[in-house]
């Protein structure tokens, strides 16, 4: 299976995914499925969460509580989660606030090793 593949199948299983995608750290995404009524600007998103993300993975090497798994964002619009994937990427569901991030959760958990094998 595909990389594009695979973000199909998590976005088809979660209701409310705008958009699911893998990136890396400098904030490029490697590969995105976007749903059809998403009008996110996933450049600027990219490169914005790739920042955030740097640094609270700063923040959680600097109090040595462990490795850095997983982040949810919540804005009054959206939902994020980020599942980091290894030391140079990770993927990221953005959801409608009426989306199931439950089940984004799991499935981009359950996904996780598929995808870091795709990318070998």
């Amino acid at each position: 299976m595909s990389l594009r593949d695979t973000l199909n199948s998590i976005a088809k299983s979660v209701d409310g995914t705008l958009v699911a995608l893998i990136m890396a750290y400098d904030g490029i995404p490697i590969e995105e499925v976007t749903a059809l009524h998403s009008e996110l600007d996933i450049q600027l998103l990219s490169v914005e969460y790739a920042t955030v993300l740097k640094e609270i993975k700063r923040a959680v090497n600097v109090i040595k509580m462990g490795d850095l798994e997983e982040v949810s964002i919540t804005t009054s619009r959206t939902s994020v989660l980020v599942r980091i994937l290894n030391d140079d990427i990770f993927a990221a569901l953005i959801l409608s606030l009426d989306g199931n991030g439950g089940k984004g959760r799991y499935m981009l958990k359950l996904k996780s090793l598929e995808i870091l094998q795709e990318l070998s």
